[in-house]
């Protein structure tokens, strides 16, 4: 409690605060990048190499703790690859597709799970990398080389005859295609994000104490199918331009 002027001002503690477009800035000569979102960025990969090396240093024969919670993560992923690649293709893209997943699912459950707020910035705060457009974007253009790169290094240059077939009619629709895909997987996991810890924040507000846990176990659950969407379209893509339409319908 503070007198200034007569006046008495009893200080009060914010709960929760929303903030939407403010951004902590890094200048790096003529740039200007998202200084929290690099931040939270390194530690996420952080935490996905340490619990690599801890899983990997003392490996046995009967796995147990962090390695058996690891091998488990690794067979769900090659799982994933195989059910949308098939058993002849997925091998070398179980790398890509589970950087892609295992960042995705780190970013978002860091996001639910841990009080970043807390940490207090200049300007902006810390938040999930999910949370920023700038890093689904980037997500969903490396997605969208990794799916040129299939198509081009196993078919060369044919690669874009796909994009005449069966008809030549139907080439504007299928470049129309390659710029929808990057967005809409960008798109949907960044209005996922954000819209599940606007709506949390909200409830923070208005009710503090009980009625938001069960929406923060839901958005932990959105958060996980979210990472599984964009992994499972990545391998889609994938597949699509390795085998290509007219191979499908053959088999």
């Amino acid at each position: 409690m503070e007198i200034l002027d007569g006046l008495t001002v009893i200080n009060s503690f914010t709960l929760a605060e929303l903030e939407v477009g403010e951004h902590f800035l890094w200048k790096i000569g003529n740039f200007s990048v998202h200084g929290q979102v690099l931040i939270t960025s390194w530690i996420v990969i952080g935490v996905l190499v340490l619990a690599s090396v801890a899983a990997t240093l003392n490996t046995q024969r009967i796995p147990s703790g962090i390695q058996n919670f690891m091998e488990y993560a690794l067979e769900f992923i090659r799982d994933l690859a195989k059910s949308q690649l098939g058993e002849k293709e997925y091998r070398p893209w179980v790398p890509f597709i589970g950087t892609l997943f295992l960042f995705i699912f780190v970013s978002n459950w860091g996001g639910a799970l841990v009080p970043w707020k807390l940490i207090e910035l200049p300007s902006g705060e810390l938040a999930a990398p999910t949370n920023d457009i700038n890093t689904t974007v980037a997500l969903a253009l490396l997605t969208s080389m990794a799916y040129f790169y299939a198509g081009l290094s196993k078919k060369g240059l044919g690669y874009f005859k796909g994009y005449v077939e069966p008809i030549p009619v139907l080439l504007p629709i299928k470049v129309l295609e390659d710029f929808t895909k990057p967005l809409s997987l960008s798109f949907r996991l960044f209005g996922n994000i954000v819209a599940d810890e606007l709506v949390v924040g909200v409830f923070v507000l208005l009710v503090p104490l009980f009625v938001p846990l069960p929406l923060m176990a839901l958005g932990l659950f959105t958060s996980a199918i979210q990472a599984l969407i964009f992994a499972t379209l990545a391998g889609a893509y994938i597949h699509e331009a390795l085998e290509g339409h007219g191979e499908e319908e053959h088999e």
